[in-house]
Formats: C-alpha cells, structure tokens, sequence
C-alpha cells in the first residue's frame, strides 16, 4: 500500500517557537496520531534548538518524496538553501531569506502534488519587512503565490477555527484607522462568498450560516454611532441574502458571542482583526487553528504569534501546532 502524501511544514521565524513546536509535535506523535509531515528548515538549527530545550529528536535531511516513509523513525526536514542561526528571542533580517524560501517551496510541494497540504509557523513581519519583504504577512503572500503558481486570481479570507467558534476578519493586517476607508460592500461580499463555499466544500457544512458583525458600537446604533452599517454592511448582507447565502446581520460586535449566540451560526464576518481575533482566542487559545480560506490548496497555522519571550525555554505548548497539523490533515482528505 502506498505511503500518504505528507504534509509539509515551515519553521516561520526561527528566532520564535516554531522550530521548538515541530520538534515537540513528532516527539510527541506516538500520542496523537498526527499525518506524516516535513519540515523546511535548515537540519543544523532544528538539530541546535532539540539540543537547546533538552529534545531527543532524530532529524532526518530527506525530500518530499522519501518524506513519509521517514517519519515514523526521524522528523523529515526538506534542507533550506539558506542557512539559518539558532538565536532564540532575537529576530534577525539576515534569516529572512529562508523564511520566504520555505514558504515557496511549500507552495511549490502542494502544487505540484508531492504534498497535501501546508503549516506554517509564526513569521515575524519587522525582521521580513527590513530585508525587503513588500507583502502585509503570511496571508497575503499565499495569495500572491497561489496566483503565480496556479495562475488566475486568489482572496484569501483569513479564519480563526477552534472547538466553539470560526471567526472571520474582513480587514486584516491594517491599522483601525485605516478599517472605515477599507472597508467596501464588495469586500463583505466577497470574503462571505469565500467564506460560504469553503465552509461547504471543506468543513461539510452544506448551508453555512453567517453571522455578520457591525463595525461601530451597538452596530451604529441606527446611525447614531457611524452610517457603515446603514451604507456598507448591510446593503452587503441583502445583497449576499438575494444570491442564497444565509448572511444575518449587522449585529452589535459586543453580543455576539455569548454561548447562545454562538449556537445560531456558523462562522462570525468580523469588520477588522482585533473583533474577530480577541474573542476566538480569548475562548481557545490553545486550540484555535488559522485557516486560510479561497486558496487553491489547504493551509492552515497556530492561531498564536512567534512568542520570541520564551523561544528557546521549552516551555511553549505545541497544542495549536498539533491542531492545525489535524485540521489540514483533515481538510485535505485524511482522517485525524
């Protein structure tokens, strides 16, 4: 019987936990039944920081197409072709360029079907953007690549999934005060659009219900607080309501997402990060995966950031790692 497709995995910065996280998710495999996966990274900074956290892991430098059949004896690590340092705690921009590598040949693996799906670490966007990086983060730049290499145009909608709530950001790495000008009823539209047929093809959710947020304070408050609701959002919702899209809203950001609430719907359309952000986190953190939907192939990550404060300490939990790895398994046809 053929091996399955592996998953693949990028390190994101290695001055944060990632590297640690991989280590500690094939260590602890045995326990969680995790789909064989590789990582993209340089062997010596994962064989340094194992070291470093007092880690027995074998590391085993391979490619994609031994990768399986590797990993129930060593992690699979697919080289970088750019070496990086074990500095934990202290981004540097001279890592970038693996940093960016392996999140192309990530892509490259799943496109050219010699992988099932990516994961990926936390980036750290300042030490990108001093080595030149021009893209807002992670979400974004698949969406460029998806385009480059799959060709046609990609939105990738970002998702916060955990155990009690899926919630959505319709703005994304920009500041608050760039949110009211960003924000367009054809954005709504389309990122509900995505949203409703991701839920379908890839969660098995046949009539996704979407429950979207106002932007302003008790949704406007009929105008009294701000006019988005009444001249953007809603105008969206009627508009993805007429295509049969089960969209309610605008609804006051503040009751949204009580226990009860949560029960009538099946994911949240917030207006910007922080709204759709602090709630799924707050009630999962340790378990929240982000999905990035409206991208040719599967990709998920943990729902945290590189945590450079206890990098290198062993102390960091590997759950959300362990969880996206599961929910990418999952949503690319495996079982975990």
């Amino acid at each position: 019987m053929p091996l399955p497709k592996p998953l693949v995995i990028t390190c994101g910065d290695p001055s944060g936990i990632g590297p640690e996280l991989i280590l500690q998710a094939w260590a602890g495999n045995d326990a969680q039944g995790l789909a064989p996966f590789a990582a993209i990274a340089d062997p010596a900074l994962l064989q340094a920081r194992a070291k470093r956290i007092g880690l027995d892991v074998p590391v085993a430098a391979t490619n994609i197409a031994h990768a399986a059949g590797v990993f129930s004896k060593a992690l699979p690590i697919i080289p970088l072709g750019s070496p990086q340092s074990d500095a934990p705690g202290l981004p540097d921009a001279a890592n970038a360029t693996g940093v960016v590598e392996a999140i192309d040949r990530a892509v490259g693996f799943v496109h050219d079907g010699t992988a099932r799906a990516i994961v990926t670490a936390p980036i750290a966007k300042k030490p990108l953007y001093d080595a030149g990086f021009r893209f807002p983060g992670h979400t974004e730049y698949l969406g460029h690549l998806a385009g480059t290499r799959f060709g046609g145009s990609f939105q990738p909608v970002m998702m916060l999934a955990g155990p009690e709530l899926r919630a959505i950001p319709v703005t994304i790495h920009i500041a608050l005060a760039q949110v009211p000008a960003v924000l367009t009823m054809d954005l709504i539209v389309t990122t509900c659009r995505i949203a409703a047929a991701d839920l379908k093809s890839r969660f098995g959710i046949e009539k996704p219900r979407l429950a979207v947020s106002g932007l302003n304070p008790h949704a406007g408050e009929g105008g009294a607080m701000g006019r988005e609701e009444i001249e953007t959002i809603a105008p969206a919702i009627a508009a993805l309501r007429a295509e049969g899209i089960d969209a309610i809203g605008p609804l006051p950001a503040d009751t949204m997402f009580h226990a009860r609430a949560r029960e009538t719907y099946d994911v949240a359309i917030c207006m910007y990060h922080d709204q759709a952000l602090i709630p799924a986190k707050a009630l999962a953190f340790d378990e929240s995966v982000n999905v990035t939907l409206g991208l040719p192939f599967v990709r998920t990550s943990p729902d945290h950031g590189t945590a450079f404060d206890i990098a290198g300490k062993g102390i960091a939990r590997p759950d959300s790692l362990i969880a996206a790895i599961k929910l990418a398994d999952r949503m690319s046809g495996g079982s975990a």
